[in-house]
């Protein structure tokens, strides 16, 4: 389990020692060696090296097409150009200008807590990418929330995770994380658009539902 798991607390590690409260000091050894070895290249590089000791006996065949390492990357290589494929397929609708257009036409729609949701969601099934629509979305609402009647803290809390809710809704083939998904489960497109997209549709639903009654009890 090391290969797996040491990569993950590595870049973990890194990430804590980068929060504005600096828990690991400015600067020092600690810091900057966690800085280095907490890069995502770096610490799977170390991961795959520990992978290495796993055979009882190393010889060159492993390296080989046919030996296990081959066969890895043979595996990975069509998960990996499938996935560019749909990343790439969601950047160039995110530089169409797509998510400004969504969002500014819902923006005018007076739904209250919903809004947010709906925004988030349409960019999101618009253009792929989660982390555009919540971006894009908090942009859009943050000087509308006075107008809105959403600037309480309460209100601005359940704002934000109304817009996570729609940055769910929904992973289709735009979306890289839906070829991952499908690819690494062995799904075909049929099945991921059955399982992966409408279980991510019933997964944004649900959490802006519970959105939604939370806000009806505290408000």
């Amino acid at each position: 389990m090391l290969p797996i798991f040491l990569p993950i607390i590595l870049i973990v590690t890194r990430s804590i020692g980068e929060l504005p409260s600096k828990p690991f000091g400015e600067a020092g050894a600690f810091t900057e060696v966690m800085g280095f070895l907490g890069q995502p290249v770096v610490a799977l590089l170390i991961g795959v090296g520990l992978a290495m000791t796993l055979p009882k006996r190393f010889d060159k065949e492993m390296l080989s097409m046919t030996g296990w390492v081959g066969e890895a990357i043979v595996g990975a290589a069509t998960i990996i150009i499938i996935t560019g494929a749909g990343g790439a397929f969601g950047k160039v609708l995110q530089n169409s200008g797509i998510a400004n257009v969504i969002g500014g036409a819902l923006s005018d729609a007076n739904l209250g807590i919903w809004l947010p949701f709906l925004i988030a969601a349409g960019i999101k099934t618009a253009q792929g990418s989660s982390t555009v629509a919540i971006i894009t979305t908090a942009g859009l609402l943050a000087p509308l929330l006075a107008t809105l009647g959403l600037d309480s803290d309460t209100h601005r809390a359940l704002v934000v995770i109304a817009i996570g809710a729609g940055a769910m809704v929904v992973s289709h083939a735009n979306d890289s994380y839906f070829w991952v998904v499908t690819q690494f489960s062995g799904m075909d497109v049929k099945t991921g658009y059955k399982l992966q997209t409408l279980g991510t549709l019933v997964q944004g639903s649900v959490a802006a539902l519970a959105v939604y009654l939370v806000s009806i009890m505290v408000l």
